[in-house]
């Protein structure tokens, strides 16, 4: 095989016990990258996950979240509280290189498929576990669902103006990060294991990963008296950015602005007002009132125009595109991304 077409985890063995979508989407990032990826299913309708659906597309009598998490995966149903299948799923731990589960805390300790345990059947194995909020805590017994890690994590009280209520993301963001965290911990723990021959453990919770997601804006939190960031209340974007951070209305659409200069972006847009706000603390104590300025201005042109005034300045700015505009890009297609979907 040419080293053109060989994937850096071809030959190694990954079984997902896992549903829904933070363990199954780390395993989908293993046989992306050559893993042979067994996924265990109960015998009853396997993964909740093909009935869990987003939209009234299906595919094959399965919901197509289902479909887009589990693609390149081959399927095993098992029934783990039966001593045959049991025996069966034992052979294959034997031979695996990695191991994913997401169950609640308690529950895979019952079924005898904890790390402990299967450590001793095969000491190479590298073991990964997520769970919603850690397994110890007032929390541990939690639904881990992105929805309420979210809320409880603060991340959806950052989102939206400062009269609207906390707003989620549109993506199951907790989830996705979860797995991302796992896959890396795996890949580390894979190559800790070339070099001693011993495999390992590696736990993620959503909490943690969605609170690693906001450490940015946290650290700050921390080293500013514990202070809370106020949301915007025209276009927020950033609690803790100033003036003109955001996305605005156009004549025809929308337009967003990145940071840079009010004074610039003043005379860029050929918008007076905004040339008093000189002191660039203003940009932040006044941050309303300038946002509220540009939102009437950009109201007056298309979307196109101002991005023609802008971007040779080399202002940050962006048109706001939806998914059919995006995917109809050129810039788009360059990337090649929907090959083999």
């Amino acid at each position: 095989m040419s080293e053109a077409k060989f994937k850096p985890l071809e030959g190694l063995l990954v079984l997902d016990f896992a549903q829904f979508l933070s363990g199954p989407s780390a395993a989908l990032r293993l046989a992306d990258l050559g893993a042979r990826v067994i996924k265990v299913e109960r015998p009853d309708g396997g993964d909740l996950c093909r009935r869990l659906y987003v939209s009234n597309l299906e595919l094959d009598g399965d919901s197509t979240l289902f479909h887009s998490i589990n693609r390149n995966k081959e399927s095993v149903s098992a029934n783990l509280k039966d001593p045959k299948d049991l025996k069966l799923i034992r052979a294959l731990i034997e031979k695996a290189d990695v191991m994913i589960q997401n169950f609640r805390p308690g529950v895979i300790e019952r079924m005898g498929l904890h790390y402990e345990a299967v450590r001793e059947w095969n000491p190479r194995l590298v073991y990964g576990e997520i769970t919603g909020y850690g397994k110890t805590g007032p929390w541990s017994g939690k639904p881990g669902q992105d929805l309420l890690v979210q809320s409880l994590s603060g991340l959806a009280w950052l989102n939206g103006n400062a009269d609207q209520p906390p707003v989620p993301f549109g993506l199951s963001v907790a989830d996705m990060f979860a797995g991302a965290h796992l896959v890396q911990g795996i890949l580390a723990c894979l190559v800790r294991r070339s070099v001693t021959g011993k495999g390992g453990c590696v736990e993620v919770s959503l909490l943690e990963s969605i609170l690693d997601f906001q450490f940015e804006v946290l650290t700050t939190h921390m080293n500013d008296g514990g202070r809370l960031p106020e949301r915007s209340a025209v276009n927020n974007a950033n609690a803790y950015l100033g003036a003109p951070y955001g996305i605005y209305r156009t004549a025809d659409g929308y337009l967003a602005l990145a940071m840079g200069s009010v004074v610039q972006l003043g005379r860029l847009l050929e918008c007076e007002a905004l040339l008093r706000f000189d002191d660039p603390s203003t940009w932040f104590t006044r941050r309303d009132e300038i946002k509220t300025i540009l939102s009437d201005h950009l109201q007056s042109r298309p979307t196109g125009d101002w991005i023609a005034r802008l971007e040779p300045a080399d202002y940050w700015c962006a048109d706001v595109l939806n998914w059919k505009q995006l995917l109809e890009h050129e810039a788009f297609r360059v990337l090649d991304m929907t090959r083999g979907w």
